[in-house]
């Protein structure tokens, strides 16, 4: 069974994750990792954090000579702001002024009272999105397991604040890359960067939309057998479990409720013996299963709880109204959320991929794989 964990705070002494499943005999390379890593670090509207951090992946266990060896792979990431912040978050002897102010739309309040915090730091530690460096630095290594079967991600974004870009039939990944937001859409890109500046200006955050596109699924990932095996359920819950994010949907989402079963659905037809269909609205998935057509995953993420200048709250310890707490944060995270978006669908693809074809080594799981694409071959 393929499973992952991640533990760390943000200003604690590091990240740590955990693969566990993965085949032996699978090549990493370390430099696309890090990459994996610069990119989520870049975006416009980042915050000062970012010029600290210069994320490296490191490798603790299950790893020989650059591969897989099938036990579990253990990995970590060093916190460089850790030294700013020993005095307050060193493991032993971590001490410190308690946060008391709870940021409306954060972890800050429901955590403290859930686990009985008196600091609201013990919570907002952990909920901050510096944690999403460590699935980014997985999502990467699930990407080079997946890329032999020909499964390939890609996030961009589709909005910020108000500013929309217009829908993609295709989308260059070299155009994504170039942009300062991650918007295939250079003009929509620019008046993008007009609004982060506009929200920074006023004090204020913006949220946004993208989405994570997964091409070269082969059909027949997933199940409709239980409601846990759905693939539509699997991406879903991997990309709801993200920081910020409110709303997931696949393929024309929420629009087919408005639609009649004949504009709603993906009509089949032959062209010179293949199966092709006429349209992608079900994003690449039928059933739980995917399909063989693109899966299409469009992510909504809200602003960034922290603002400058701050909402109203109220201070636990005295009981009284009182702004809520300012701590170093972005203006607007959506275009590296698209980039943990990518991981967190790569993450989610690699343990059903594995039921499907898995072995204990990759060229088993490779060889199943390829038995199995040879056998739908032949059924009609």
């Amino acid at each position: 069974m393929f499973r992952y964990l991640s533990a760390g705070e943000s200003h604690g002494p590091a990240l740590v994750g955990i693969l566990d499943g993965l085949p032996a005999g699978l090549n990493l390379d370390v430099d696309i990792i890090d990459a994996a890593l610069r990119a989520r670090q870049d975006g416009y509207g980042r915050g000062a954090r970012m010029k600290i951090e210069g994320d490296h992946v490191e490798f603790l266990a299950g790893l020989r000579g650059s591969v897989t060896l099938g036990s579990p792979l253990a990995v970590v990431i060093r916190n460089r702001d850790f030294e700013n912040k020993r005095a307050l978050m060193d493991p032993l002897t971590g001490r410190g002024k308690p946060l008391t102010n709870p940021r409306p739309g954060h972890a800050d309040y429901a955590g403290a009272l859930k686990y009985r915090h008196r600091d609201l730091r013990n919570v907002l530690e952990r909920a901050s999105a510096r944690e999403t460096a460590m699935r980014v630095a997985l999502g990467a290594i699930c990407a080079q397991f997946l890329e032999p079967f020909g499964i390939r991600t890609l996030g961009y974004v589709l909005r910020i604040g108000e500013v929309e870009a217009p829908d993609f039939e295709e989308v260059d990944g070299a155009a994504v890359s170039a942009s300062d937001v991650r918007c295939p859409d250079e003009q929509t890109s620019q008046h993008m960067i007009a609004a982060i500046d506009a929200a920074k200006a006023a004090g204020d955050t913006l949220g946004g939309t993208f989405t994570v596109r997964i091409d070269g699924v082969p059909v027949g990932i997933g199940s409709n057998r239980q409601a846990a095996t759905r693939l539509d359920g699997i991406l879903a819950g991997a990309l709801m479990g993200m920081q910020t994010v409110k709303a997931v949907e696949v393929g024309a989402g929420a629009t087919v409720a408005a639609k009649p079963g004949s504009q709603a659905h993906d009509t089949f037809a032959m062209n010179e013996g293949a199966v092709v269909r006429g349209s992608n609205r079900a994003g690449g998935i039928e059933g739980g299963m995917s399909n063989g057509q693109p899966i299409v995953l469009r992510v909504s993420v809200k602003p960034i709880p922290t603002l400058m200048k701050a909402l109203p709250s109220i201070n636990l310890h005295e009981q009284a109204d009182a702004p809520a707490s300012i701590v170093r944060s972005d203006v607007c995270v959506v275009p590296a959320a698209s980039i943990v978006g990518e991981a967190m669908a790569r993450l989610a693809m690699t343990g059903p991929v594995l039921e499907k074809y898995g072995g204990d080594s990759m060229e088993e799981t490779l060889d199943n794989f390829q038995r199995s694409t040879a056998a739908v071959a032949k059924l009609f």
